[in-house]
Parts: C-alpha cells; structure tokens; sequence
C-alpha cells in the first residue's frame, strides 16, 4: 500500500516505502526459492541481440488498492529468477521552490498526474524493456528531491511496472504488455489508509480523512478509475483474488521463451577461420614449457599458481602493446629531447570475471600503476544452461576507460559474452574492450567475435574441441578450484570461468 499525500508539518514528515526508495537486498525470498528483484541483462543470442524483449505488466489502482501485494504475489507465482519491480513513486517530480512551500502546508497533490516525470519514466521503462541497464532516481520524500545517487537495474525477463497513474500516459501504455487493474473498494481503501497512517505515521484521524477528501478521492475519480477501461484484467478485492492472480500467471507463462544458449553457441560457426581480432601469443618453448606445466594434472598447486601467475604476466604485457599509443616528447637528465609513446586516452581500467579471473589482477596491478578494478560474478543456470549475472562492481566513469576484461578460461564464451554486454550497458565502447584469458578454445573465440566484432581478445593458447559438457580439450582442468586448491564448484556456484566454460 502507498500513501500518497503530505502529512501535516506539526506530525511526521511525509515518508513511504517502496522499491526504488531505500536500498534493500535486490531479492525476494520464497519457500522455494530466491527471486532476484534488480534485474539483469536478459541474454543475448550469438549475434549480440536479444531474443526477446522483456514482458511488461502494469499495474494501475487507487492508493492502497493493493497494488504491492499483487505485484509481489505474481513474482512469487512466476517461475521465473529475474525480475524488475519498478514503482512509480521513484518518479515523482522535484518540487520548485514555491511548491515545497505547498507541500509544507499540505496544498500540493501528490495525486495529480502533473506530480509525475513522465518523460522520464518512459524513457526508463523503454530501454527496461529493450534489455538495456537504465538508472532509476533515489527520490526523498522528506525534502520532495532526488538525491544525488541514482540506483542501476538491469534487465530482466519479466518488469513488473506499478503506479496509480500507470495507465494515464499514452506513451506508456504503448510499452506495457499487460495491463491489469487492481479494484478494490473504496471504503476498504480508506480504512487501509487510516491503519496505516494511524499506526506508522503518527496521524490522527481527521487529519487522514482530510488529506483523502481532499487529494485522494478526488484524484482516483479524475485520473484513475476512468483507466480501468484500458486494462486487460480488472483484479477485484487485490492480493486475495487467487483466480485472477492465476490467470495473469498462466498468460505470462505463454508469452516467455526458454531457450538454451550453449548448445546454440556450441553449433555457430563452426568451421571457420579464426577472426583477425584474435592475438594469441607466439608459442615460444618457455611458454609452451609452461602450458605444459599447468595442464599436467599431475602438478601440485604451488607449481600451478607459480606458473600460471608467469604466463598471465606475460599475457598481460602482451596486451598493453594493442592500446594505442599517441607520440610525445620528453626532455632526458641529458637536457636532449626523446621521442616517445604514450597511452591515448584517459586510463585503463580491470574488470575481472569472479571469480578465476580474478587471479589476473595481481598481475595487471604489477604492470598498470594505480590501475582501477571493477568484479563480475556470473553463474551458470544448470536448467536452463543460461549464464547469470549476479553481482556487479564497476569503478565510476568507467564508460571513458579503456577496459582489461579477465577471464582464467573461456569454452563457449557464454560469461564473457554477457560481461562483454555489461560493460556495453555502462557505456563502454566495444573497440575499447580487451578480452583476456589464458585459455580459449575455438568456439568461445568465434562466438565473442561474431558477437562483439570489435573487441580485442588476447590468449596465451587456443584448443580447438570442447566436449558435451562444455569443458576443453585438451584444457586445463577447473582453473579456479586448481589455483585455490577447492573442491568442484557445487550447483549454486559454477560459472563460464570455473569449467573451462
């Protein structure tokens, strides 16, 4: 439920909670399992485009109709892990000067659609839809401003988009691919109200009644209830209305697609030349001395994590000679002038995919003084084979870096595909993108590189087969659970990294 008016200056300041508002865990637990509420980039197929845009729901009611409830009880119902809940009241309007004087004196509605940044809203929720990461803003209802920082939500497969005006813009409704009414009564509604307001607020009852009469009520017979026209199901009495519930659901299930992307990855491209993007490392007998050493099953871990920190050293020298270089001169202790290089751009920036790639940033930080880092963390879906993005740290101002992106390993390219989409999401530019991993077999290497054809992926060796479970051949084993000395990754954490995926 939402309270939508000021309260009065002599009681609490106005106050709600809702999604975007606070900052929370960006999930939501159930007796089965745990939903992830902040999105993520919907996969993408081997051509770097979605399969699918996201499904839209709307949902559109008077305050304290239940709209919350509703929401909440179709994620839970949903099978489906990654899901955007956005609210509305993230997009209130920042208040003049002489309009925070109303709201002081309980003059300004907060109901009327005039309270609202539509244009903002719709800009958010289309590119929500297309699957791009967007920025919501944080808004303070005390001081009825946004505040400095705004909160990142990616993409999912399912947004769920909430508001008492979600039906009163013509913009908006053009994006939302259901739209459901939630209808409960009005006498329901105040008395919801009242409790709320009463217990939470510190209100007494006549000012709640005002605050309805006034603004409220008014505002649900102008601007709200007139919409119930345009939805696709009224759901009367909210949250207790099982059947409605289930058939908003059971639509839902219709319209999604399940798709398994390795085995799409596993079949493109196949047979052809490897892309000129590509650099591997010459094959000198001190390298090839060293693969020979960490692929040895034999090894111990010592030998293996003294090795492999030699060869990513030198991956990584081998790198920093594609950056571009612009001409400069400098003046020598000799006082003659010495024709030099330089990087051309602003700064170079890490980004390791967790957690094998990680083990690369020791060797970048020893080349690179001062160098920004930034962590990925995707998993492997084991049912649907889709990998997952599920916890993100990228430096600010990023999308000005040049980008070192690590990965240990690389077999279908399905992580560093979606990391790759990430960075694209930040506003990296993909010519600014260095690829890096020790090992990559064939088909990773093409997918990347059909996908992304101006990124720039750097390996130490290239393997040619890939088995049925994705691991390579000949390989390297479980790099991260060799170099840290763990057992095989269990079901809840196995990314592209770990298995030579």
């Amino acid at each position: 439920m939402r309270q939508r008016c000021p309260l009065t200056p002599s009681l609490s300041p106005r106050k709600r909670t809702t999604s975007q508002s606070k900052t929370e865990p960006p999930l939501l637990r159930t007796n089965k399992r745990t939903i992830y509420t902040a999105g993520r980039p919907p996969w993408y197929n081997v051509t770097g485009t979605t399969f699918k845009e996201a499904f839209v729901i709307g949902l559109c009611g008077g305050s304290a109709s239940g709209k919350t409830t509703v929401a909440n009880k179709i994620i839970e119902a949903l099978d489906v892990p990654w899901v955007v809940l956005l609210s509305m009241d993230s997009f209130y309007k920042v208040l003049s000067k002489e309009e925070q004087e109303l709201a002081a004196r309980n003059e300004y509605n907060f109901d009327h659609p005039d309270a609202f940044d539509f244009e903002l809203l719709v800009t958010v929720l289309r590119k929500l839809k297309k699957g791009k990461s967007i920025k919501v803003p944080v808004y303070d209802f005390t001081s009825h401003n946004r505040r400095k920082e705004w909160k990142t939500v990616y993409g999912a497969n399912v947004v769920i988009f909430e508001g008492i005006l979600a039906f009163a813009n013509k913009e908006l409704l053009k994006l939302l691919d259901m739209k459901v009414f939630v209808d409960t009564d009005s006498d329901i509604r105040l008395i919801r109200r009242l409790k709320r307001d009463i217990t939470n607020r510190g209100r007494d009852i006549a000012g709640v009644i005002k605050q309805y009469n006034k603004f409220v009520k008014p505002a649900f017979e102008q601007y709200i209830e007139p919409t119930v026209q345009v939805a696709d199901i009224v759901v009367p009495r909210g949250g207790e209305n099982f059947v409605a519930l289930d058939l908003i659901v059971q639509h839902v299930h219709s319209q999604l697609e399940k798709v398994c992307n390795k085995t799409a990855l596993a079949s493109a491209h196949q047979g052809q030349p490897l892309p000129k993007t590509l650099s591997v490392m010459e094959s000198t007998p001190q390298v090839r001395g060293m693969h020979t050493i960490i692929r040895n099953k034999e090894t111990s871990r010592d030998e293996f994590i003294f090795y492999s920190k030699r060869l990513m050293r030198l991956l990584i020298e081998h790198a920093l000679s594609f950056l571009p270089l612009k001409p400069v001169s400098v003046e020598t202790p000799q006082g003659t002038v010495y024709e030099g290089k330089r990087l051309s751009g602003k700064r170079i920036t890490g980004v390791s995919i967790l957690r094998a790639g990680e083990t690369m940033e020791q060797a970048l930080m020893a080349v690179c003084k001062d160098i920004r880092l930034g962590k990925i963390l995707i998993q492997t879906n084991h049912d649907t084979g889709e990998p997952e993005l599920h916890y993100l740290r990228l430096p600010k101002d990023i999308s000005e870096d040049y980008v070192i992106l690590m990965d240990s390993t690389v077999s279908t390219g399905a992580a560093a595909l979606m990391a790759v989409r990430v960075l694209l999401d930040h506003d990296v530019q993909e010519d600014k993108i260095f690829l890096l991993s020790l090992l990559m077999a064939e088909m990773g290497v093409h997918s990347v590189a059909y996908a992304f054809p101006k990124v720039r992926i750097i390996t130490t060796a290239v393997d040619k087969n890939v088995n049925d479970e994705f691991h390579i051949i000949p390989g390297i084993g479980n790099f991260g659970d060799r170099y840290f000395g763990t057992d095989a990754p269990s079901d809840c954490y196995e990314s592209d990294e770990g298995m030579d995926y």
